[in-house]
């Protein structure tokens, strides 16, 4: 008899409990945010925000990072440093090894070419007649945030991004979005892909026809405040700030000049004009695409840019950078003001972050402050490389091809040989490498296919390095030093500390002192908005931000 009561008690408590967590369940779930509201900038150090906070208006940055949950001491640990890989990072919550996007670009053995990241010839451009939207997300192997919100709204909840640049937005929006759009440098217009959109929505139609980067470029980047008030940066004139083209340092910059040189957009895209045109395609994307209409939380992504490729051609301490981040403060302040009015200061959550870093120029560590950092020039290092390889195994063209910090041996030649493996050439070519005064660290690939959880200076290199895309041995530079190409220019970091914050709905302000990671961006939100942790996520939640 006392069994029996003891299993009815039991099951009665099973029951209660099981409906119980139910009810929390659906409490919690009720309580969800009615949308997502993230902001990425491209090129972004944290210290930006502390250097120029004084210049700031009270609705933008100043009321992001006094209400949110500041997370100062996160890092982004990849090889190479570049928004593809970042965004990408960000939205899976794993790292390239596992999501297998390495850089913007990459070497394809099969292909015999380096390939985009976004790339896809079986899509087509939808909004203009150029190339630019022939691509897709299929190169990324991981699900990102949003396929998971998407997967368990049964396709309910509505996903969007806006950016500058292709990879940001594909990367933002992942497989299963309802748009991606980005800014083509050909026609000006604001596009998308046939992956996403089959029919291109009247809204943007209007937005294009409003030819923004047309009539932004013909006017005059001037600054925002009296030159005079910019103490917070160098002088315009800097002696040893390269500029446009080399030439073209000071304010004010006629863009349309420089566009005539380019033959496309690329310039404006550098200006804050490019930063408002993101800013107000997202707030006419809030207003026409049914977002925030139902209980199903909704994920709207826009990707800002710090001066795009023009990036180290100015550098974190000139007057072109805090003039950018004053126009970018009233845009990202505007955008926040109009979804709080429009959803509710409750019903949004939003967050800030960074998909890059930024570096300052050689010229200005070395001559300012004296350090020891210079160019590492890549070709008359693969040059010597060459050399030594013909002298040491014979005449042959060992090397395939190399990008971003790694190389690719030509496999075929080497299987054909007799005088060395692959696993042995690989570790001769990395050791080689190694010896250059700019570099950090190489390690080859058969080392990295091994795994590791090592943290330090390889960490790095473990969590980008992928199997089937990275080179046979990849390196790393010593801290300020950058690749030197005679030809080609890199907007290169070797910075890895970006910010996130997250504020809204409920979000308790704070300052959080303990490092993270930009993967851990991704189980924070999940748990935020109570959508499964990805399955690989290799990111831990930021715990400080649940505590109420």
């Amino acid at each position: 008899m006392k069994l029996s009561v003891v299993v009815i008690i039991v099951f009665l408590l099973f029951i209660f409990g099981g409906y119980s967590h139910a009810q929390n369940n659906l409490q919690s779930k009720n309580n969800n945010p009615k949308v997502v509201v993230g902001i990425v900038v491209e090129n972004m150090r944290s210290d930006y925000i502390q250097r120029f906070w004084d210049k700031f208006q009270p609705n933008g940055f100043k009321k992001i990072y006094s209400q949110g949950a500041v997370c100062q001491n996160v890092k982004l640990t990849l090889h190479e440093q570049n928004y593809a890989s970042g965004t990408a990072t960000l939205f899976t919550g794993v790292h390239p090894s596992i999501h297998g996007i390495v850089s913007n670009q990459w070497y394809d053995r099969l292909k015999k070419k380096e390939i985009d990241s976004t790339e896809d010839d079986y899509y087509f451009t939808v909004g203009a007649d150029t190339d630019a939207g022939n691509a897709s997300p299929a190169n990324l192997l991981s699900t990102t945030l949003t396929d998971n919100l998407k997967i368990l709204s049964g396709g309910k909840a509505k996903v969007f991004s806006a950016a500058l640049n292709r990879e940001s937005a594909i990367f933002a929006a992942g497989h299963a979005a309802d748009g991606a759009y980005w800014f083509d440098t050909e026609s000006g217009r604001m596009i998308s892909s046939s992956f996403y959109v089959s029919t291109f929505p009247d809204w943007v139609r209007v937005f294009n026809s409003e030819n923004y980067a047309d009539i932004y470029s013909h006017r005059t980047w001037t600054t925002l405040l009296p030159e005079t008030s910019y103490t917070e940066c160098l002088r315009d004139d800097y002696l040893l700030e390269r500029g446009y083209f080399g030439e073209f340092n000071t304010f004010p910059h006629a863009i349309n000049k420089y566009i005539k040189r380019t033959g496309d957009f690329r310039p404006f895209k550098t200006t804050p004009s490019a930063n408002m045109m993101i800013k107000d395609f997202t707030l006419r994307l809030l207003e026409n695409e049914e977002i925030g209409k139902d209980d199903v939380t909704d994920f709207v992504t826009a990707v800002f840019s710090s001066m795009d490729y023009e990036n180290n051609s100015f550098g974190p301490a000139s007057l072109e950078m805090m003039d950018t981040y004053l126009y970018l403060d009233q845009y990202i302040g505007e955008l926040v003001d109009e979804a709080e009015k429009k959803f509710g200061k409750d019903n949004v959550l939003f967050f800030l972050t960074a998909n890059t870093s930024a570096s300052y120029p050689i010229e200005y560590l070395k001559e300012e402050f004296h350090l020891t950092v210079d160019y590492f020039n890549v070709e008359s290092a693969i040059a010597l490389l060459t050399s030594y390889l013909n002298i040491t195994y014979g005449e042959q063209n060992w090397i395939e091809h190399y990008s971003d910090l790694q190389l690719y041996l030509d496999h075929d030649i080497i299987n054909k040989s007799n005088k060395v493996s692959l696993n042995e050439l690989r570790e001769v070519c990395s050791n080689f490498i190694n010896q250059f005064t700019g570099v950090q660290v190489s390690m080859p690939a058969f080392q990295l296919e091994q795994g590791s959880s090592a943290n330090g200076l390889f960490e790095p290199l473990y969590n980008t390095y992928h199997k089937n895309r990275s080179g046979d041995f990849i390196y790393t530079l010593k801290e300020g030093w950058q690749p030197g190409y005679k030809f080609k220019r890199v907007n290169y970091t070797d910075q890895s500390r970006i910010p996130i914050i997250l504020w809204g709905a409920g979000i308790k302000p704070q300052q959080i002192n303990s490092t993270y990671n930009a993967a851990d961006l991704v189980p924070t939100l999940a748990q935020l908005i109570n959508v499964p942790i990805p399955d690989k996520c290799q990111g831990k939640i930021i715990s400080e931000i649940l505590k109420k």
